[in-house]
């Protein structure tokens, strides 16, 4: 059963031609980045700590506890880190730990997007290809070689399906991914200012 399957996917693949192979490694540069980013926001959603008791901690510069893995929690660490206990420096830091971290929750969205960009317009490629090649079969034997000519339409057809199936998922998941960083760039931002009064 698998040996079959894995036979009918080579056996697609090589239908595909030469184009299939950037394409299959643009799918999977693209959902390692995906998977990296679902992991590393899940991470901040949950196990978070509450603004108030973020407050408390800033105030006795008290790190959370380990198993506290939010956003919030990621923010008071990062934050007693470079802490000066100075409040006019400390306003500075706070701003500067929150921007940092809101920057960082943009890590390799535009990459992903960029792929899943990138994917339609080689299955488009190897649509060309296959079309060349059919062209060819029609100059050298005529429309009367039709088994000839499948071999052309198979790769046009085949890369450009290919290209689509990578594209779509990609651009969806592109999309939830930019929208869990807009909630947590808001959640970081509002419980950075509601820290500074605890400086």
């Amino acid at each position: 059963m698998i040996k079959d399957l894995f036979f009918s996917m080579e056996t697609y693949i090589r239908s595909g031609g030469a184009v299939m192979i950037p394409i299959l490694v643009i799918s999977f540069l693209m959902w390692l980045l995906i998977l990296n980013r679902v992991l590393f926001f899940r991470r901040l959603y949950v196990r978070n700590i509450s603004r108030d008791l973020a407050g408390e901690l800033i105030k006795t510069s008290r790190e959370p506890d380990a198993v506290f893995q939010g956003a919030n929690s990621l923010l008071v660490r990062e934050f007693l880190k470079a802490r000066s206990h100075d409040p006019v420096l400390d306003d500075f830091i706070l701003d500067e730990t929150v921007v940092r971290l809101i920057s960082s929750l943009d890590t390799h969205l535009a990459v992903i997007r960029t792929l899943a960009g990138i994917a339609p317009l080689l299955g488009l490629l190897g649509t060309v290809f296959g079309m060349m090649a059919t062209f060819d079969v029609i100059t050298l034997f005529g429309t009367g070689n039709t088994r000839a000519m499948a071999g052309g339409i198979s790769v046009a057809l085949i890369t450009t399906q290919t290209g689509l199936m990578v594209s779509i998922p990609g651009l969806y998941m592109s999309g939830f991914l930019n929208k869990r960083a807009q909630n947590l760039k808001i959640r970081i931002a509002a419980t950075g200012m509601y820290l500074k009064r605890f400086l």
